[in-house]
């Protein structure tokens, strides 16, 4: 399996520096902080992501319905996305192990209990594979958005190199990955500090009792 792809150099080539800069950016965003501010890539990538399929969507069913579905999918996405974060988790972590199982071991076939397996273990360790996700994806916008900047300066066509050399890239990928993990650790908050940032309870006071207007009428004077 190759992580950095040759195809995309080759579809993003003569993407502009500003363009290519941002991804890099994002990327090195996501393999620095990405736990400490995964709500904020949850968030964002299910509203990007939905707000995609709403255009593609309303671009099929064409007419004005474009932009209004796209917005609308987006909008809803973005209300649910914390409460899709262990969802996603699930699915990711299901989808990673099945590949993995099929990549090493191609004559398994009974996937679907990898893929059960590695969705409950994606759940159970949330913090850590949130870590290990948005590490890799970290890796892999920044590397591409690199590559791409670099074969925008030398005006050559480095996707037949990156094809060539799949095997040190891919081990590169892995180490700078599991290193942004450690980062990620060192940057994260404290503790405290995430229990700090859970709304407390709002204690209720108690309710003195109203005596009835009746009850004032015939009380004896004390």
């Amino acid at each position: 399996m190759q992580l950095i792809q040759g195809d995309i150099l080759a579809a993003g080539n003569g993407l502009s520096f500003g363009a290519a800069g941002f991804l890099v950016f994002v990327g090195l965003l996501l393999w620095a902080v990405g736990w400490r501010w995964h709500r904020f890539w949850v968030v964002f990538g299910i509203t990007l992501t939905a707000g995609l399929v709403g255009l593609g969507a309303g671009r099929a069913a064409g007419g004005h319905q474009v932009m209004v579905v796209g917005v609308l999918l987006a909008v809803s996405a973005g209300m649910l996305a914390l409460e899709l974060a262990k969802v996603i988790a699930f699915a990711t972590g299901g989808v990673a192990a099945w590949v993995a199982t099929q990549t090493v071991f191609p004559q398994v076939q009974e996937l679907w209990v990898i893929f059960l397996g590695g969705g409950l273990l994606g759940v159970v360790l949330y913090k850590l594979w949130t870590m290990l996700t948005t590490s890799l994806l970290g890796v892999l916008v920044s590397w591409h958005g690199t590559l791409l900047i670099a074969q925008e300066v030398t005006k050559s066509d480095l996707s037949s190199w990156v094809n060539a050399h799949a095997v040190a890239l891919n081990g590169g990928v892995v180490a700078v990955t599991i290193l942004g993990v450690a980062v990620q650790t060192w940057t994260a908050p404290p503790a405290e500090a995430e229990e700090a940032a859970v709304p407390p309870e709002v204690a209720v006071a108690p309710v003195k009792p109203v005596t009835p207007w009746w009850k004032l009428s015939f009380a004896r004077p004390a």
